[in-house]
């Protein structure tokens, strides 16, 4: 029993050993993804501001600056500048083109110009990674020069998909391995109260002191160990009542999450040879149900 006991909370601290490092490596896996991915994107917000310096040089401009690039959500940016200017969309694509594509992370996005006082769309287009999927027109048309905004939505990566569904599996695998765990370490079974207030339960000439585990019989004292304690209380709660050995078996070895057909058989024995002294009182086998404590 001892030795089972072992075997069990060896297998405990496994499989706690076991979760605590998936989650330690699922942690590092995943900050290793954000810490790419947050590289990747600071470098995209300086190709950003790139794109917005050459629609300046195209429109002429040389020397007005270009403002902080926003992030308005979730994958999208707006470049804005501090003057009035024109653009030529044919020029615009390509520009934009060229520069996102050093961008490892740009393989689709759509690109829409905003007039700044409305933020009606002046012009747009949608470059995809496959490039006959690309929505480009108009692109021969000279905008008037006035105050614009260009947004750049850029669809989500591998990266974050991949982040997103490692954070989303470990979420799942801890709820599974948590439950499998504290199913694994329920607290140690007690005895029913029935019985114990008193500490003495009287089996004909026998008293059976389930708290402190002892029979005596003719004033001789008998030790029983916790496992025959237990048997012998749930025969004791229904003296001369068949108990079903599928019973027995889950009330006294389920919890520990083993249970083995012949320790009940072995544990019934031990209790006959202890009540031997008492010929009024056995443990007869009821064939085909179970067991039942026979007091005459």
């Amino acid at each position: 029993m001892h030795l089972r006991q072992h075997l069990l909370s060896g297998k405990r601290k496994y499989l706690l050993g076991l979760i605590l490092f998936s989650f330690i490596s699922v942690i590092c896996v995943a900050f290793s993804i954000e810490g790419s991915d947050d590289f990747d994107i600071a470098r995209r917000e300086v190709l950003l501001r790139r794109i917005g310096h050459e629609v300046l040089l195209q429109s002429g401009d040389s020397t007005s600056r270009v403002l902080p690039v926003k992030k308005i959500g979730e994958n999208e940016y707006q470049i804005s500048f501090g003057i009035d200017l024109t653009f030529q969309p044919d020029s615009l694509v390509n520009t934009t083109r060229r520069l996102l594509a050093r961008d490892p992370l740009a393989h689709n996005y759509v690109v829409n110009v905003l007039n700044c006082s409305n933020a009606s769309i002046a012009y747009g287009f949608a470059v995809s990674e496959n490039r006959k999927d690309d929505i480009i027109t108009c692109k021969r048309r000279v905008q008037p020069r006035g105050c614009y905004m260009v947004n750049i939505k850029f669809k989500p990566t591998g990266i974050n998909t991949a982040k997103n569904r490692i954070l989303l599996g470990s979420l799942a695998f801890f709820a599974f391995a948590g439950f499998i765990f504290l199913r694994s370490i329920k607290p140690e079974r007690t005895l029913p109260k029935d019985g114990l207030d008193t500490g003495m339960i009287t089996l004909g000439s026998v008293l059976f002191d389930a708290k402190n585990r002892k029979l005596i019989i003719n004033e001789k004292t008998i030790d029983l160990t916790g496992t025959e304690t237990r048997v012998l209380h749930i025969f004791a709660l229904s003296p001369n009542e068949t108990i079903d050995r599928s019973r027995l078996q889950k009330e006294i070895w389920e919890d520990e999450g083993v249970i083995v057909g012949r320790s009940l058989d072995m544990f019934i024995s031990k209790l006959r040879k202890k009540l031997e002294p008492d010929p009024d009182i056995n443990i007869v086998v009821v064939r085909g149900k179970g067991y039942k404590l026979e007091i005459k």
